[in-house]
């Protein structure tokens, strides 16, 4: 497990700022356990990285649908909590912003059809390439092209406000 964890650390840690828009010891840690429990159910039909990187951003969306990532409640250290506070209430609401952003542009992902879904967070989040991405749908690179091409498309119509 050791050599997973020194692998795939950086991806994983990448994944976790990426949707998160932070980096999160909790869900790091909460990847490496379901990884660990999970090794039997792994197939090598796959790359370990896309199995590990799914498992990430599984555990990202379930974080950024629960209550910690919703009303801001985080588990740092009070002395933490203490050095990181600012006088200046622009950054409590551009945090709370930046929060409800993150979770507009994860819900429209979410929405999106299920092949422009996976096409879209292998290639953004997991950060694989098209031929990886071909090999693992098992299509050709201009379908994943083209699907890539929608997603986005399909993303910045739903998420016109944010651009």
């Amino acid at each position: 497990m050791k050599s997973i964890i020194e692998q795939y650390k950086n991806n994983i840690r990448k994944i976790i700022s990426n949707m998160t828009g932070t980096y999160n010891e909790d869900i790091e840690q909460e990847v490496y356990i379901r990884t660990w429990k999970n090794m039997n159910k792994y197939k090598e039909e796959g790359k370990f990285k896309s199995w590990i990187s799914t498992i990430t951003a599984n555990l990202c969306r379930d974080y950024m649908k629960s209550s910690y990532f919703k009303f801001g409640v985080n588990n740092v250290s009070d002395d933490e909590y203490l050095n990181n506070i600012k006088d200046d209430k622009d950054s409590v609401e551009s945090e709370f912003i930046k929060k409800q952003r993150q979770k507009r542009i994860m819900e429209a992902i979410d929405n999106l059809k299920p092949k422009l879904r996976e096409v879209i967070i292998m290639y953004e989040m997991e950060d694989m390439n098209y031929e990886e991405i071909s090999k693992k749908l098992k299509c050709p690179v201009g379908t994943v092209r083209s699907r890539l091409f929608n997603a986005r498309k399909e993303l910045s119509i739903t998420l016109q406000d944010l651009i």
